[in-house]
Order: structure tokens, then sequence, then C-alpha cells
């Protein structure tokens, strides 16, 4: 059967759960430096790949998804679901030959860019609407969703800046079909709760060549990065990750497969879920500062912004001919403001006095939280010290200059031997056992322990460091004081 038009009764959250879904939807499509020359961009499409069932045994791929989720259901309530993928369309270049004919090439140089093959990935949207009553027993199954993208061949004319053809684009599809299977079944026990399963299923029949084949083979005929969007009209859902307490021992009977269901859309809402082929924690946002979609989420926004700025005219010609979305990601950064730039280098989400009384919030006043790229803070302006340092406060005259270790004062100047402990989170600590340092300050934490803050002595860029003020810190059971006559 062909799936109805979601009538969608949750806009706003299911807009909100939406864009967080196309940066699931597209993690990794196209990798910095955003070229197909890239050996990066020569492995793509790593996340939520559904392969054809004959295909799962050549690369440990999957042909299903199954997403479980408990919900508290009302009188007449419905489900609504989005099933999202990318269609691989294989794009190969050909260039118009003076008798009219095309011939394919491994690319087409033009004034603004640099054509060249690429498997491009196409958005497909498969709906499912149905009454929650209408998905128990054995009238489930009346209500799956089948669908069939038949394979293609399209043309696109290039064109010079005259307006001249001078080759074509030509997008080859493989034929791609599925089925979603939505089920209900109420949860024996004293509490109203019913548990969904929505399953997801390639069922296309392409077998595989004589020879084996080869991952990119099926490719043309998988469904890429697919994720569901759900939302229950009058119900709601319970968290995977943080449920009620009377509800964990259902939690835990729970089966999901290739995919993480967490709720979705604003913070006070329970009925929206993305269920993804990537962890993610509930109510995932994206952050205030981002500028646009960079694809390549395996870097901080403001260093992949730098390194993309960078690249020499030629490589961004061939960026823009990659891909559409690598275009725009070029564009993007060419045309970014400086003070749209400075704010990804970080952002205090809150800041209030710590006064030990709750905030209304559910935190402790005076706790901070964070979202986006971390690799830096940047004070409110006008802020007369780091909040972090309460040694720079003129308020913390009790704060103390030196520690003493082994019987030696230690402060600002002291030479130490570093010891770092193996209780330490950052492994590469490690590596800095044995080595001195010098002491530039002893702070003290929010939670009022002492730590000092230290530069190597062999740290070439040392001048750097302490002018931006950026120090390694160890507690004072992790050094040594060093007397001037120790080799």
């Amino acid at each position: 059967m062909t799936a109805p038009h979601l009538e969608a009764p949750l806009d706003e959250a299911l807009d909100q759960a939406r864009a967080v879904a196309d940066a699931v939807l597209f993690e990794g499509y196209v990798l910095y430096p955003y070229r197909a020359s890239s050996a990066k961009n020569r492995m793509r499409w790593q996340f939520g790949v559904l392969v054809p069932p004959a295909r799962t045994a050549d690369n440990g791929e999957h042909a299903e998804q199954r997403t479980d989720l408990l919900l508290e259901p009302r009188s007449g309530d419905r489900l609504d679901a989005e099933l999202r993928f990318l269609h691989v369309r294989r794009r190969t270049v050909e260039r118009l030959e003076p008798d009219g004919s095309y011939t394919e090439v491994p690319e087409l140089e033009l004034p603004d860019r640099v054509l060249v093959p690429w498997d491009e990935g196409h958005e497909e949207r498969i709906r499912l609407h149905a009454p929650l009553a209408e998905l128990t027993g054995e009238q489930a199954h009346t209500r799956n969703v089948t669908f069939d993208l038949p394979p293609g061949t399209e043309h696109e004319p290039v064109l010079d800046e005259d307006g001249r053809t001078v080759g074509r684009l030509v997008r080859r599809r493989g034929r791609l079909s599925g089925e979603i299977r939505p089920y209900v079944e109420q949860l024996p026990g004293p509490y109203r709760l019913s548990r969904l399963t929505v399953t997801v299923h390639n069922t296309v029949d392409a077998p595989p060549p004589a020879d084996g084949g080869s991952r990119d083979d099926a490719l043309p005929h998988s469904m890429i990065g697919a994720h569901l969007l759900l939302a229950v009209e009058g119900g709601r859902f319970l968290s995977m990750t943080d449920p009620p307490e009377w509800a964990r021992p259902a939690v835990a009977e729970l089966r999901n497969e290739n995919t993480w269901p967490v709720l979705a859309g604003p913070a006070d809402r329970q009925d929206v879920v993305l269920s993804s082929p990537i962890i993610l924690e509930d109510h995932p946002a994206l952050a205030d500062e981002s500028p646009g979609p960079l694809y390549d989420a395996t870097e901080i926004d403001e260093i992949l912004s730098l390194r993309t700025a960078a690249l020499t005219d030629h490589e961004k010609r061939e960026a823009r001919g990659t891909d559409a979305r690598a275009a725009e990601v070029i564009d993007l950064v060419d045309t970014m403001p400086e003070a749209v730039r400075e704010r990804l280098h970080g952002a205090i989400r809150g800041l209030r006095e710590v006064t030990g009384e709750e905030d209304g919030t559910g935190g402790p006043a005076g706790s901070v939280a964070s979202a986006g790229p971390a690799v830096g803070l940047t004070l409110p302006e006008g802020a007369g010290h780091p909040w972090w340092d309460p040694q720079q406060d003129p308020e913390a005259a009790d704060a103390p200059s030196t520690v003493s270790i082994d019987g030696e004062a230690v402060g600002e100047g002291s030479r130490v031997l570093l010891a770092p402990g193996f209780r330490r989170t950052d492994a590469q600590d490690a590596f800095l056992r044995g080595c001195r340092a010098t002491v530039e300050a002893v702070v003290t934490d929010l939670d009022g322990e002492v730590h000092l803050a230290v530069v190597l002595d062999d740290d070439p860029g040392n001048d750097i460091r302490r002018q931006q003020g950026r120090f390694l810190y160890f507690k004072p059971d992790e050094v040594t004081p060093l007397r001037e006559e120790e080799p």
C-alpha cells in the first residue's frame, strides 16, 4: 500500500526534531576537504546503512532496523511516522564532442568548478499515519507501508559561462524497495503501558554478483542514514535512557536493533521520538552558534571553518564540482561574517551566582550548561576576571598563593617534576611523567580544590601559552619540587 500524506499535529516539535535528524542523515556525507579526490571521501556512508537482504554477509551490515518504545496511550491516539534516508544516485561526467556525441571523462573543468564522478545522496521520505487501535493484534499487518523506488537515469546539461552546452551529468539510481511494520502491544501490570515496535526492512531483490561484488555495488540499492521520526498525538513516550523508576523493568526488556530512540523536540514535550542510527541524548538540539551544516561532524565547527577557508582556489573549485552540498559549505565559509566566526569559539549557556540553593531547573544554582563546540569560553562583555579562576577575583583575598609539598612552599616560578597519577581521565598525561615544568599559578576551583597551573620547560610554545593563559593543571600530589642543584 502507499502511505498517505503525514498530517503532523505537532509541527513545531517535529520541525525541531527534523533539524536534528538532518544532521544525523548527512553525518559524514562529505568530509573535509570536501573533494571527491580526498582519501577520506572514498569510503562513505558509515551510519544507518540498510543493505539488500542478500548482501548482509558482505560487510557485516544489516537489512533492517527495529525500534522498541514504551508509551502511555490515550483514547483515540494515532501514530505519525516518517522514515527518512538517502538513496544513492551514481553520477558520471560526459564531455560534448564536436560531432554531437558524449564521451565519459574523469573530470570536466569549468571556470567556477571542476566536475568529477560522485555518489550523490537524494533524500527520501516514507510516511505512515494510523490510529494506535489499528496497530494491535492480527489487524496490525494491514497498516504496514511498502514502497518501491524504481531504477532510472537522468541527464543534466553542463553549461559554460557563455551558456553553451559543454557536457552533461548522468545520474543513475538503482531499484530500492522496503517496508515499515508498526505494532502496538499492551503490557501486563497495574500501569496502562504499551510497547510500540516499528521495524524497517530493505526488501529489494538484489542478488549478489557471481564474483561476490563489493560494498559499492550494494549502495545504490541501500537505505543510507536510515532513521525514524515518530509522533503520538494525545499520549506520551517514556525515555529509554532515563525512564521513571516504575518503568525500568519494562525498559530493560526493550530490544532496539541498529538504532537508538530518544525523546525529541522541545524539552517539555514527550510525544516525539527520533530513532537514530547514532547514539544521542534525549531532546538533542543544534547549537545556536552553528552557522549551517558542515557535514563532517567529527571536527569542531571552528577548526573546520578555518581549515576550509584556507583551501586553495583550485581545491575550492573541485569541492564545488564534487557535490552541491559541498559547494554550499565553501560558499558558507567564504561569506561568513567575522562576528559569526567569533561565536564558534565557544559559549557559556548559563551563568548564575552560586548560592547553594535550587535554581528551579532541578540543579544547583550556578551550574553551567553548554552545547556545541567547546574549544574555548567566551566571557560576557565587560567581565572583570575569568570566572573559573577565583585567584583572579579581587574578593578572593584569602586564596593561597603557595602550597606546601614535601615541606617546601611551591608557588609561581617554582620548578617541579610531573608525576601524574593513574586516576587521571586524560591518558595522554601518562607521557608527561618525569617531565620538568614551571608553576605559573596556584588556583582554586569552584569546589575548593587546589591545582597548580604549569608549563613544560622544554615546550617551544611557552611564550604563547603564557600570553593566552593555556596551562596544564595538576594537583599538588602529582608534582615533586625540584631543587636547583638537581640535574
